[in-house]
């Protein structure tokens, strides 16, 4: 344990060195990790819209990624008051602190567990969304590391945990979260907005063109 404490101690020292020599990054990297849950709540969005007119399971798998984040960050929480671990400025005081210093405990971090439960989940919405919001997810994880909010276990936790929430939570609940949304979408009110995929006549196939691309 002591020597992965060291490790993350070289590691958060050496982002914070880098942090020295960077000042026309500090505007950008702390604007982001500050306010960029605003890109996963976009990329989010743009899941559910891409499905909305799919087929149940995958518009099922589009509602769910929101649904996995508040879920990740709300069973992060407990987490995060038992271990109770200190902010990296508050036991390294000679820290260039770009943060805005928090009374909050510092392990798992709450942002690495949403991008983490974000990029997890988009994974199984889209492949392109996954990979955007992969990325985001790492940059995420520096910033937070680079303006000394917390250390760089910290931030690794928090993507773990995100994701392996996302991940076991569609796995288990797949099939409810199909059905349920196979019966939300005939609703009246959700009709119009999340319509069901066409449907062929009985006796009619679809063309190569169309088989191929379903």
């Amino acid at each position: 344990m002591n020597t992965l404490h060291r490790l993350d101690d070289r590691l958060l020292t050496g982002a914070n060195d880098l942090a020295r020599h960077t000042g026309w990054l500090h505007g950008a990297v702390l604007g982001y990790a500050t306010y960029g849950l605003v890109v996963f709540a976009a990329l989010l969005l743009a899941g559910l819209w891409l499905h909305r007119t799919g087929s149940d399971r995958a518009l099922a798998a589009a509602g769910w990624a929101p649904l996995a984040v508040l879920l990740a960050v709300g069973l992060n929480q407990p987490l995060v008051s038992g271990i109770a671990e200190a902010r990296p400025y508050t036991t390294h005081p000679g820290l260039l602190v770009l943060a805005h210093r928090s009374a909050d405990f510092s392990f798992p971090s709450d942002h690495a567990v949403m991008a983490g439960a974000a990029a997890a989940a988009l994974w199984l919405v889209s492949r392109i969304l996954g990979a955007l919001a992969t990325v985001a997810a790492l940059v995420m994880a520096f910033a937070r590391v680079y303006i000394a909010a917390h250390y760089p276990w910290d931030v690794a936790a928090g993507l773990v945990l995100g994701a392996l929430v996302a991940l076991l939570g569609w796995l288990l609940l797949r099939r409810p979260l199909t059905a349920l949304t196979d019966w939300l979408r005939a609703r009246p009110g959700l009709r119009q907005a999340f319509p069901a995929p066409a449907t062929l006549p009985v006796g009619l196939k679809p063309s190569r063109r169309e088989a191929s691309a379903a």
